[in-house]
C-alpha cells in the first residue's frame, strides 16, 4: 500500500488540504485547474454575485458534460453490440455453407 501525499488545492479562493494516493495527484490537480479556469470564465461572462453561484454553475456544467458523455458512451456501446451481432450472424451464415 502506498503512502498518501498531502497536497493543497485552491478552488474559488479557498485552500483545501487533501491526503491522496500518488496516482490521484495529477488528476486532482488538473481537475482543480479546470475548475479554476471555468470559474474565471463564468465570472468574466456573467454578473456573478458570489462564489457559491459560480461554483453551482460550474458543478452544473461539469455534471451536464458527464451525463452527455455517459449517454454517448451508452449509444456507442449499443451500436458496437449491434455491429458485433451482425458480424456474428454473417460468420454463422458463412460457416453453415461448409
Amino acid at each position: 500500500m502506498s503512502e498518501l501525499l498531502k497536497i493543497k488545492l485552491t478552488i474559488a479562493d479557498r485552500v483545501y488540504p487533501l491526503s491522496v494516493a500518488p496516482e490521484q495527484e495529477e488528476a486532482l490537480r488538473a481537475s482543480a485547474k479546470k475548475i479554476e479556469a471555468m470559474i474565471k470564465q463564468l465570472e468574466q461572462n456573467y454578473a456573478v454575485r458570489d462564489k457559491q453561484d459560480v461554483l453551482a454553475m460550474c458543478a452544473l456544467q461539469y455534471a451536464t458534460e458527464l451525463e452527455q458523455h455517459r449517454k454517448n458512451e451508452k449509444e456507442s456501446s449499443a451500436h458496437t453490440t449491434a455491429t458485433i451481432d451482425q458480424l456474428n450472424s454473417m460468420i454463422e451464415e458463412h460457416m453453415a455453407t461448409f
